[in-house]
């Protein structure tokens, strides 16, 4: 018999050290999937990656936590406080309920093993009594739960995109800045899931720590302190062990939403310019991309789930099954030590009940302990989610300060012409560094003054720009493209850092500008004359929908209003009106602003000359002064001055001649 032990002593332990080998080796293949993941390179990837992080349940993920948790629950007297009151109340009462369920229960089967037909009605009834207030605990405890990641995304979405829409932070996001790829996932679908996440977490480890403590107690009464003790020591060793397998876990998830968000822009993208490949015949090269974006997801998503499978099965046999295994050696010790005073006067029946109550505690705190053990697996997600948004958080704040981080091959930056990526020289050679040069506002002035032109990849265009135009000088830029013009612009509209040097302007408000394809914005055929205004801010600003008339009027639009149905009709306006309108639309939202300057950039290409002289001359007499890219001559009569740029670094400011206005641009 002592062999036989020993040999199934020896069974047990070769078995749980084949278990963890077995989990060990999981976890570092794991690891080295989910990392791989990160190093994946290919020609069909966006160029905007983020940074790889060290995700993993430890001292960083509490510190990023901590600091969300702020946001979702920024105060004691808050309603996200009031639903967590609820839900930890309903909880309580749900546990309550329970031991009351379990006592009747073997009430009842004691009743019917005693064939005591009043003791069993009596706790039949008890029973039917409670159903009403438990279905009402139950789903009041799923309402709770509901609501309150309702409000942790409610409270974390607002806060991001008071960040998110503050200045120009979105513009720099996508054009200043290469730390994260798809925000739109991140404010979105990660927002989304980060709060499932701690609302979920919350419910999952809240319930099964209140199970644990009150069966510890009861149980403590009936089979002795040492029993719960055991159990407890099981749920720490076995939690440590299974948080430290999932660390795969957490790269995974960040791993997922990137390659989910990337797939997306890959679809946007095809959306986005179905003209152009259309025209090329680009369908079976697009589909090519599309299909390497998808298989690269699937193959992770895959790898995810094959993971996930095995870490499912070492779940299930450390926290249910050698649960189980422990729970019984715990249970039996007391009924099987025969010198246990407390049951030598007791029957047969008495220890059954006894039996049946303590192992169905038991089992109830058992089936806690693996809820909570498991819960690990939501928590190695939720610290890939706090990684994700955090980083969010962290770069939208950098942004905000003027820190930008973008990593770019000089050659591939848009605004350089070929002639002008050799010529052009590291803004870092020649000392130059961003938000180094000063703006001061002051109205009816645009100086430049030791000014270089430098794209946020560090290419110096012209080194240093000093020109100064007073209001009623207008000026054509002209020079080749990718000359820097666009440069210009955005450094005047602060949309670009400044390398150095003294900007004098206007404030926001005194500068308007318009790009060759307008922006069309979502509402009314108003909103699109008073953007960004709002009709409360048009009323404010005492104007009336006969002013708005008079401008479509200025730019041959009259008709519009009309055709249209009204000024309150809503339209996709970018797929109703035609290039042209398009474009006499965004002047006459020039015309309702009066701005002291105006940005025209190749803005009426698409207009006929005579409607566009008609625009220009209307623009002088509402003392609009113009900065126009354009490369008609016609336009050069509405103008006193030229910035001619060469290409080469090199630029001319000077009034315009008649030699010029017939060379035009």
């Amino acid at each position: 018999m002592t062999v036989l032990s020993k040999s199934h002593a020896a069974s047990g332990a070769v078995s749980i050290a084949s278990l963890v080998a077995l989990a060990v080796a999981i976890r570092d293949h794991g690891q080295k999937k989910a990392n791989a993941a990160f190093s994946m390179d290919s020609e069909f990837m966006t160029k905007k990656q983020g940074s790889r992080q060290k995700v993993a349940v430890n001292k960083e993920f509490y510190h990023r936590f901590l600091r969300l948790f702020k946001v979702i629950v920024p105060g004691p007297f808050t309603a996200e406080v009031g639903f967590a009151a609820l839900v930890a109340v309903m909880l309580v009462a749900r546990t309550s309920f329970d031991i009351v369920v379990l006592h009747t229960f073997t009430a009842i089967e004691r009743a019917i093993i005693s064939r005591s037909q009043t003791d069993f009605m009596r706790h039949l009834r008890r029973f039917v009594a409670i159903m009403l207030p438990m279905s009402c605990v139950n789903s009041l405890l799923k309402y709770g739960h509901t609501e309150l990641s309702l409000r942790f995304r409610t409270r974390l979405t607002r806060h991001l995109y008071e960040q998110y829409v503050k200045g120009f932070v979105y513009y720099k996001v996508s054009n200043l800045d290469n730390r994260i790829s798809n925000a739109d996932q991140l404010l979105t679908v990660d927002v989304e899931r980060f709060s499932n996440s701690v609302a979920d977490l919350y419910s999952n480890m809240s319930k099964p720590i209140l199970d644990i403590a009150i069966y510890a107690v009861k149980l403590s009464s009936t089979i002795g302190v040492e029993g719960p003790v055991i159990m407890l020591s099981y749920l720490v060793a076995s939690g440590f062990f299974l948080t430290w397998l999932r660390q795969p876990t957490s790269r995974f998830t960040i791993a997922e939403q990137q390659m989910e968000g990337n797939f997306r822009f890959m679809n946007s993208r095809l959306i986005t310019h179905s003209e152009e490949i259309a025209f090329y015949n680009g369908n079976v090269r697009e589909k090519r991309i599309l299909d390497q974006s998808f298989n690269r997801l699937i193959d992770l998503v895959r790898s995810s789930q094959q993971f996930r499978f095995s870490m499912s099965v070492i779940d299930n046999v450390v926290a249910k099954y050698l649960a189980t295994v422990v729970g019984y050696a715990v249970l039996s010790k007391p009924f099987l030590d025969m010198s246990n005073k407390r049951l030598e006067n007791t029957s047969y029946a008495e220890r059954m009940e006894d039996y049946f109550r303590s192992g169905k505690m038991l089992l109830k705190m058992s089936e806690a302990m693996g809820r909570l053990v498991l819960s690990g697996r939501e928590l190695t997600r939720l610290a890939g989610f706090t990684a994700r948004v955090t980083e969010m958080i962290d770069v939208l704040t950098d942004l905000d300060n003027g820190k930008y981080q973008r990593t770019m091959l000089r050659a591939e930056d848009e605004d350089l012409s070929e002639e002008s990526k050799t010529q052009s020289s590291s803004a870092e050679s020649l000392g130059l560094y961003p938000n180094k040069g000063e703006i001061r506002y002051c109205d009816h002035v645009i100086q430049f003054e030791d000014v270089p032109l430098v794209t946020p990849n560090g290419d110096v265009l012209v080194p240093a720009l000093n020109i100064k135009v007073k209001s009623g000088m207008n000026v054509v830029v002209a020079g080749p493209n990718g000359c820097g013009k666009s440069s210009l612009f955005r450094i005047l509209g602060e949309l670009w850092p400044m390398f150095g040097g003294k900007l004098t302007k206007p404030e926001r408000n005194g500068l308007f500008y318009i790009p060759q394809r307008p922006y069309l914005t979502l509402g009314t055929l108003r909103d699109q004359i008073i953007y960004p205004h709002s009709l409360k801010e048009m009323q404010t600003c005492g104007r009336t929908d006969e002013d708005l008339m008079y401008y479509l009027e200025k730019v041959q639009l009259g008709h519009l209003v009309e055709r249209e149905g009204g000024w309150d009709v809503i339209h996709d306006w970018a797929d109703v009106l035609s290039g042209g309108e398009k474009q006499r639309v965004a002047m006459a939202r020039l015309f309702y602003h009066k701005p002291q300057f105006a940005i025209l950039d190749e803005c009426t290409s698409a207009v006929s000359v005579d409607v566009e002289g008609e625009m220009y001359s209307y623009c002088r007499e509402q003392n609009i002064t113009l900065f126009t890219v354009s490369h008609r001559k016609s336009l050069w009569t509405y103008h006193e001055y030229v910035l001619r740029f060469d290409g080469r670094g090199h630029y001319e400011f000077k009034k315009i001649d008649e030699a010029d206005e017939a060379f035009g641009s």
